[in-house]
């Protein structure tokens, strides 16, 4: 099993915290932003813009009460689910009748970084749903193998084969990272896919985003190891 974090422990590195940094609010912020995103999931329907689902997800977090938002608020519809943190979207797509969409949000509560992303579709596409569903059970594979105390670099590695077992493409330019009490930047903790350790429980967060080897889409999933 993976050490779990104490909240008196004293990580030092690339897993420092904060000394406001309690274990049980990172549980916290990791269960108000699946209510978030939960919420801004079931406002998304088929004929709105990308731009329009952003916003109004930004007001859905405002009226939830968080602290601030500590990375942009990411919705991604269609071909646009192929892209990275760091890209921009591709124009202000359309939401469709049989259409794929993601979610990704970086919320502080109570001065802890809560982060999650998962993926939904709008119809019965039987390929989008099963992309959307991959992503899910292959993060599931991987946090279970987290759990045997393995490091992040061998994290990926086992996510690239499972992946590939499974018939999808694991994008690796997207590897997991820190969080803590806000900000988690000042600790320099780099990625989790490049961490030689067996990471500690309560400060990374797990990526997975996966492309559908023929069609112009993919899926996002992430969630805290804890």
């Amino acid at each position: 099993m993976s050490t779990a974090l104490s909240e008196n422990a004293a990580l030092s590195g690339k897993e420092a915290v904060g000394e406001r940094f309690v274990l049980d609010t990172m549980r916290h912020a990791q269960q108000l932003t699946w209510k978030a995103v939960d919420a801004i999931a079931a406002v998304i329907k088929p004929g709105m813009l990308e731009s329009e689902a952003t916003a109004r997800g930004k007001e859905i977090l405002a009226e939830l009460g968080m602290d601030r938002i500590w990375h942009p608020l990411l919705i991604r519809f269609g071909a646009n689910t192929l892209k990275t943190f760091k890209q921009r979207s591709d124009g202000d797509p359309v939401l469709g009748e049989d259409d794929i969409f993601f979610i990704d949000m970086g919320v502080v509560w109570q001065g802890h970084e809560g982060d999650a992303g998962a993926t939904y579709t709008s119809g019965s596409d039987p390929e989008m749903k099963a992309c959307a569903a991959a992503a899910k059970a292959l993060f599931d594979r991987v946090e279970a193998f987290w759990r045997e105390g393995v490091s992040g670099v061998e994290l990926y590695r086992y996510a690239t084969d499972q992946a590939e077992a499974m018939g999808w493409m694991l994008n690796l330019n997207i590897k997991g990272h820190r969080v803590s009490d806000f900000p988690h930047a000042i600790h320099r903790g780099g990625d989790l896919g490049d961490f030689e350790q067996a990471p500690n429980a309560g400060v990374w967060i797990l990526e997975i985003q996966i492309a559908h080897p023929t069609r112009p889409f993919g899926a996002f999933y992430e969630d805290l190891l804890i």
